[in-house]
């Protein structure tokens, strides 16, 4: 079962799950561990000067750790990464909690970013058997939470927050309306906490608000002309348009 916090509320939500650090809850295409330990034995080769962190919509667009499988050609992520040192954080199905025990276990460890680029939230949206939707306040808890670690462990690194991608493809979805509650939210917590914050939401949607296949295939992921337009948008971002 898949719901929306919508259709939630009201079903126990004393603790915020968000925030706190538990290793893989779903089931997904690839092997969480495997990816895990593949990350821990990779990240110091590759010595990132970016380090992108989030769920499947970064973790089946490229680079090391390598995707099992990729979702689009991965034009987008050459054109803009080529030759440049880069690690991908991405873990299908993840969670901020997820993240957050992540960044526990060491997956940011030693290394000394430019930059990290957050882009979680948007399965703390959903209801499975293993793990509870969760409220915009939870979600940008569990962000502040994911943004303090990173400091810690990457304190000079910039950080682009990512307003969480449009979903469903009727404007008018339940989950519309609650990834809106989000966006406003962490845009404010990126002003509080000097990150950068990027909304390309309007890049992904048509005129009349609906999210077309050609862009996101099943009303979620993106496909290549989706990252085309997340590559363009993180390359005005980090100033590469300039060099």
């Amino acid at each position: 079962m898949d719901k929306t916090v919508e259709e939630s509320k009201g079903e126990g939500t004393a603790v915020n799950t968000a925030v706190v650090p538990v290793p893989k809850l779903e089931e997904d295409s690839y092997d969480w561990w495997a990816r895990h330990e593949r990350v821990l034995r990779t990240k110091d080769e590759v010595r990132p000067d970016i380090v992108l962190i989030g769920d499947s919509l970064t973790h089946f667009w490229g680079g090391p750790a390598e995707p099992e499988s990729r979702h689009g050609s991965g034009e987008a992520w050459a054109a803009l990464f080529g030759g440049r040192r880069v690690l991908n954080l991405g873990f299908g199905w993840d969670r901020t909690q997820n993240v957050l025990w992540r960044l526990d276990q060491g997956q940011l460890d030693g290394l000394s970013p430019e930059w990290v680029v957050l882009n979680i939230g948007t399965n703390n949206t959903s209801e499975t058997v293993n793990a509870r939707a969760n409220t915009a306040d939870e979600i940008a808890d569990g962000v502040r939470a994911i943004i303090a670690r990173v400091r810690a462990k990457a304190p000079a690194a910039r950080i682009v927050l990512m307003a969480v991608f449009p979903r469903e493809e009727a404007p008018d979805h339940p989950r519309r309306a609650l990834i809106r509650e989000i966006n406003a939210r962490y845009a404010g917590l990126a002003r509080e906490l000097g990150a950068v914050f990027v909304d390309i939401g309007p890049e992904l949607l048509a005129a009349d608000g609906t999210l077309p296949q050609e862009i996101a295939f099943d009303g979620c992921h993106l496909t290549e002309r989706g990252y085309e337009r997340w590559a363009a948008a993180l390359g005005r971002t980090f100033g590469f348009e300039e060099a």
